[in-house]
This record gives C-alpha cells, structure tokens and sequence, in this order.
C-alpha cells in the first residue's frame, strides 16, 4: 500500500514476519520513526534510535532488565498496588461505578516514576497533581503529528519540529537532573532504573545481578550523558504506564464478563499467597494460569496494534522473490495477527487455555507479537509483565469486578492512540470479598 507519497509493504505471513524481524535483521534494523536529539532530546532513546546508535547503547541497558534487577524493584511495584487496593476500598462499599483504566494508569504512574525518576508522584490519592497533567500533556498528541513522526520523520527533520512538547521536555530534563544531583550529593542508592542509569553515566556498565561474574573493562567513551540517561528514563515511563495499565484494565474487562475465568484466576492467587505467606516475586512467577490471563489478554487486545520497520539495505524477500528496496516501510498489523481466525480460532472469544504449553507449540512462533520479536523486541517485558500482574493479584485477591452498565460491549477504540485504548474508558463495579 501507500502511505502519502511512500511505499509501504504490509506483511502478515509469519515466515516473512520472521525474516524481517530476526533472520534479516540486518536489512531491517531500524524503526525509521523520528529521531532527532538536538531538536528534541527526549527522542534520543531505545526505541527510536537508528543502526550503531541503538545497538550500542541496548547493549548497554540490556543488563538492567534482568530478572535479578526486576526482582530489587519489585517491593516498590507491591508497595504501590497495595496503596491502589486500599484506595478503592471506600468505593468497593459505595458500589459506585470506577473507571479502572484511570486507576490502573494512576498505579502505574506511581510506579514508573517511583522507578524511573526517584520522585514520589502520589498520582492514587491525588490524580490531579502535575506528574499525572504532563503525562496526559504526553498522551495528548495531535494526530497529525503522529502520522509525520512515523511516515514522514524527514519533513519534520528538516523544519526542525520536535515531536515531544517543548514544556514536556524540560519538565522531564529537570526532573530526572534533580533526582540524579540529589543522589549523588547525598549517596543515595535505591534498587530503581535511576540508579542503574547512574551506573551508566559513571561507567559504560551497570552491576551485575548476584551470583554473576562479568569482566569489564571501564571506557570513558560510552558513558551515557545526563541528556541519554534523561531519554531512556522517559521512554522507560512512556512505554511502562501506558501499555501496562491498558493491558490491566482489559483483563478485568474479560474477567469481569467471565465469572468463571475470574473464579479460576482466584482461587490459584489464594492458593499460592497462602503458600508463600505473602505477595514476592517467585510467588507471581509462580501463577502461571495469572500468566495465560495477561498473555491472552494481549493477544485480543495488543497494547501496540502495529509494528514498524524500514529497510535500511535492499534485499530480495526469501520465497516471494519481492525486491525490496531501501526505504520501503515495513507494517506489521500485529492486532490483525492476534485475530486472525485461521492462526487463533474464534478469535473474539477470550480463552486463556490458548497459551497451554502444547497449544503455543502448535503454533508459528511469530504469529503472536506482544512484545514484537528479534533483536529489537521490547526490552522492557520482564518489568511490563510484573507490574502487570502485581495489580491484578493485589485488586483480585481483594475484590470481585462486575461490569457497569455503561461499559460497552464490545469495546471501542479510540483512533487518536499510539497504543490500543479503549474510546471513554471502562467501568466497573467492585465487589468486596466476602
């Protein structure tokens, strides 16, 4: 198809999606979005960095992704999914309907910039407040712009236009630049991606996780500057809140209209907290029907419907004897993937069993893209999946969730998001346990 003036090649066929991905990494690297950190320092980051720039520094925040370090920052993540269970206790009493996208984007706020800013952003108890005003500042993006940053980056390039709002920027440059000035005067040290970022800009590695032997040599070259370290921290709270409380706010919505996959889902928290004698990380990686709810939540509802890619080297597809040439956008409708019937049968029915071990061994391993896949898949799953999860055990160890009657179904989506959002939200009546 065309996109404007430009070509752009939607594939849909798991083994060409696999040699775009990964066997032909190489002619297809990059995202080919916008990317200008002198006109805008924010877009300086993973995602959207191209060829050497970004495969030097996901080297580099690769280790601190690990599950040794998701487990450091996981008391800050239940600190805070108790602080939201507590918050809705008075409304679960009220019977009052609540809009659980907005809660669970207040949660994981609280968390991401517990983690990614050092700062106590109170969004729970207090949605109105400045950290909850800039990030919707942040979600508010004009359409337009959207279309130019992804199909057209040059025309923005050479107006020199900034993706991200001027006020965002600086807002974000001066916070993470407080927070590291304060620990570093101070001698702070909190297991949070900060910190990790700070290991970064001191050296060109971040500690490794315990029981783990590496050999670095220090460089004075790679270290991350205070502007590289601001970027990865604000991509790491773009793509962190977002996507995780979309992807928790549908799995109550599915929950909430099968009682019986709620009750399942229940009983197995029960049964593992009772076991452990309180919520930690091996307890969550223990429930592993929780873990078919979040997978096939996102494969009914992908939190980015869409992955982009460009080629950066002309190459002839494998088997289709198509000649691509440098340039060509690349589309991969990841939603159309996940509903596709012939890969996914009854594909609106919201099924967990799909992800039995025997059932994902059925299948094409890149017929189902959450996270995309390759070299370039996201970086943060490990953290995504959770901080996801802690929310759900903490509200549906508590509570019973009911659809309210204004929420419809099927949903709506809004067409102004980067990520698949719901059009009004959705709401809930809960339920105390009894």
């Amino acid at each position: 198809m065309y996109t404007f003036f430009r070509p752009n090649l939607v594939i849909t066929d798991p083994d060409l999606i696999r040699t775009v991905l990964t066997k032909e990494f190489g002619s297809f690297h990059d995202r080919g979005m916008y990317f200008n950190e002198k006109v805008d320092p924010l877009s300086g980051h993973l995602f959207l960095m191209p060829g050497k720039k970004w495969r030097n520094l996901r080297v580099k925040l690769t280790p601190t992704f690990t599950s040794g370090k998701i487990k450091q920052m996981f008391p800050i993540m239940k600190e805070y999914s108790e602080k939201l269970a507590k918050y809705l206790k008075e409304k679960a009493q009220m019977k009052d309907p609540i809009e659980m996208k907005e809660m669970l984007a207040r949660y994981t706020t609280d968390v991401i910039m517990s983690t990614a800013f050092g700062i106590e952003s109170d969004c729970i108890e207090n949605p109105n407040n400045q950290y909850r005003s800039y990030q919707k500042k942040i979600l508010e993006i004009n359409p337009i712009w959207i279309a130019l940053s992804v199909f057209t980056p040059k025309i923005m390039d050479f107006f020199s236009i900034p993706f991200t709002d001027r006020t965002v920027i600086s807002f974000y440059m001066n916070m993470f630049q407080e927070t590291v000035e304060y620990r570093q005067s101070h001698n702070i040290v909190r297991y949070d991606f900060v910190n990790l970022l700070l290991q970064l800009m001191k050296r060109d590695y971040v500690d490794p996780d315990e029981n783990k032997i590496t050999n670095h040599v220090s460089s004075t070259v790679n270290k991350l500057t205070m502007t590289e370290a601001t970027a990865q921290s604000y991509v790491f709270f773009i793509a962190g809140f977002e996507t995780s409380s979309t992807t928790g706010s549908y799995a109550l919505y599915e929950l909430a209209q099968h009682q019986d996959i709620q009750d399942k889902v229940r009983k197995e928290i029960d049964e593992i907290l009772e076991k452990h004698g309180e919520l930690t990380y091996d307890a969550v990686n223990e429930m592993t029907y929780l873990h078919k709810v979040v997978n096939e939540t996102m494969r009914k509802y992908p939190p980015v419907p869409i992955l982009n890619r460009i080629c950066t080297k002309e190459i002839t597809l494998p088997t289709t004897n198509i000649r691509v040439p440098e340039g060509t956008l690349i589309t991969i409708p990841v939603l159309g993937l996940h509903r596709d019937p012939s890969l996914f049968p009854n594909p609106d029915k919201f099924d967990p069993e799909r992800f039995n071990a025997d059932k994902i061994e059925e299948r094409h391993a890149y017929t189902y893209l959450p996270f995309g896949e390759g070299p370039r898949n996201c970086i943060g799953s490990r953290f995504g999946y959770t901080q996801t999860k802690i929310g759900l055990v903490s509200l549906l160890s508590r509570y019973i969730f009911k659809l309210h009657s204004q929420t419809p179904i099927p949903l709506t989506f809004s067409k102004n998001s980067f990520i698949l959002t719901a059009k009004n939200g959705m709401h809930f009546i809960i339920e105390p346990r009894k």
